[in-house]
């Protein structure tokens, strides 16, 4: 009985792993790239403030309220933000449809031409005109521009700047959308790309894409189980256990045995990196929960649809008064808790320019640091700077009035982050009003008393699959995870040991099964 387990566990093992040996060495391999790519390409919301103009406020001569009458958009958008485009303040109108209208003039901004999106990138890349080399006008999505799909089309530029800079310009906006370099393009293939299987063919295509995901992803485990297994009943330990006669233990030689060593070493971690894996597809909607309904409260934390009506219109003197040393770059039309508020982003007014960063937020060797962008949350009636964050009491009768059914089961506001709100880069707000409520689902929201909004709602499987995914994939404990670089070095070790084992299954699988060719041909 246990001779024929032993075959049927070898055979399963051998011709699963033979079929997707190379997936699994590729799979680690680029899990080393993830650990500094993190993803594609894209633009940096840091690059995109940086390389925005400034604004020039004493040419705004349109209110949203006229731009809104000139349209035909009403007095309630989804969103109005102003910035420049073009060389010109412009607003850029999300809702009814969206739209750009330059705010100097009230004039919509007409598509954006090829010779138009040439001095777009020129501004934007702070090189000659003639350095900037139209492509093409992308209307189906590349390698690069997958997760942007919607937005098509895209003016797809190239840059003589010595990095192989792209850049894709929006002809609806007038902006810069998507900056992609060589070296992160090179990253890009050799980590995201073929680690979430991100080929553009299969990528377009969602549930082939989803399913290959998944089914590959269930298949590699059964791989790794039937290693483990493996491992157990083909041991020949003897009791009691002798450390001296381990390599007597072990019933192979040569690479056989290396392959069963990593396999025992690191089969477990291997099962649950290629599990974590599957489980942050979602198969079967696994992690799918109710949870408590958060639109009603979102719109509560809002007071209402943006009337812009109720703004001021741009003072230049009044605003160089507001944020002295800093260089508007962007405004945005805000209503929180019924009031109304501009969310400004700025620069230092000493920043000098820089060059383009890649893909992972990192300058090229030689380059200076980018700017560091500031949000700011300006009241606008008076036009002053809200330096303190809305009162948690206030925040906290808005919750009981939404869900005054539910038990609050502890409430408080956080001045560290927790396993579930956090962000190594020190992106995710500071502090937050945390509430953990007693329904089912237990659902936990975090909500930014600095800008009045729900930043997350987690229910109790949303926890589970972070510490299922996150941690068992990304191996993201907080005891780990912010001491790098001991985290890289441990990660990467593993991830070697890893690739070891599966390379080296590879190998003899696939040498087994040229043997066994070369003897039937002969």
């Amino acid at each position: 009985m246990m001779a024929r387990l032993r075959k049927w566990l070898t055979l399963s093992h051998r011709y699963l792993g033979i079929a997707l040996g190379l997936l699994f060495v590729v799979w680690f391999a680029s899990g080393i790239g993830m650990i500094y790519a993190r993803g594609m390409p894209s633009l940096t919301e840091e690059l995109r403030l940086d390389r925005l103009q400034r604004l020039d406020l004493d040419a705004v001569r349109i209110t949203p309220s006229e731009v809104a009458e000139r349209a035909g958009l009403g007095d309630s958008f989804g969103s109005v933000t102003l910035r420049t485009v073009m060389d010109r303040p412009a607003y850029r109108v999300e809702g009814g449809g969206g739209a750009t209208v330059f705010a100097d003039t009230g004039e919509l901004l007409p598509a954006v031409d090829s010779a138009q999106a040439r001095e777009v990138a020129s501004r934007f890349m702070r090189v000659a005109l003639e350095r900037v080399h139209y492509e093409q006008l992308l209307t189906q999505s590349n390698q690069w521009t997958i997760s942007l799909r919607g937005q098509l089309p895209f003016h797809k530029l190239d840059i003589d700047d010595g990095q192989g800079t792209e850049l894709y310009v929006s002809p609806e906006s007038g902006e810069v959308t998507l900056l992609t370099t060589r070296a992160g393009r090179a990253l890009a293939w050799v980590s995201a790309i073929p680690h979430w299987l991100y080929f553009t063919p299969l990528r377009v295509r969602q549930n082939l894409w989803t399913q290959t995901v998944i089914w590959a992803a269930a298949i590699g485990c059964v791989v790794a189980t039937l290693g483990i297994a493996l491992g157990v009943v083909q041991f020949r330990g003897s009791r009691p256990f002798q450390l001296a006669k381990i390599r007597s233990y072990i019933p192979y030689a040569g690479w056989m045995r290396w392959h069963y060593i990593t396999g025992v070493v690191f089969g477990v971690l291997t099962l649950t990196w290629v599990f974590s894996g599957l489980l942050s597809m979602e198969p079967l909607g696994w992690a799918s929960g109710p949870g408590l309904p958060t639109a009603e409260l979102r719109r509560t934390l809002v007071g209402g649809p943006l009337e812009v009506s109720a703004f001021p219109a741009i003072d230049a003197e009044a605003w160089d008064d507001v944020l002295p040393g800093r260089i508007i770059k962007e405004i945005t039309y805000q209503r929180i808790l019924g009031e109304p508020y501009f969310g400004v982003r700025t620069t230092p007014a000493e920043a000098t320019e820089t060059t383009p960063t890649e893909a992972t937020g990192t300058p090229p060797a030689g380059a200076a640091a980018t700017p560091t962008s500031d949000r700011s949350l300006v009241a606008a009636e008076p036009l002053e700077v809200r330096r303190e964050g809305f009162a948690v009491e206030t925040l906290m009768d808005l919750v009981r009035g939404i869900y005054p059914d539910v038990a609050i089961v502890e409430a408080g506001l956080l001045e560290e982050y927790d396993s579930y709100h956090y962000s190594q880069d020190g992106q995710a707000p500071l502090p937050i009003l945390r509430v953990k409520f007693g329904d089912p689902a237990e659902t936990w929201l975090y909500i930014d008393p600095a800008t009045g909004r729900l930043s997350r709602s987690l229910h109790r499987l949303d926890r589970v699959e972070r510490w299922i995914y996150h941690g068992f994939h990304s191996l993201d404990f907080g005891f780990w995870y912010n001491s790098r670089p001991a985290w890289d070095i441990g990660v990467i070790l593993l991830s070697l040991g890893g690739l070891a084992s599966s390379a080296i299954g590879l190998f003899l699988g696939t040498r087994r099964l040229w043997r066994k060719r070369r003897v039937r041909t002969s």
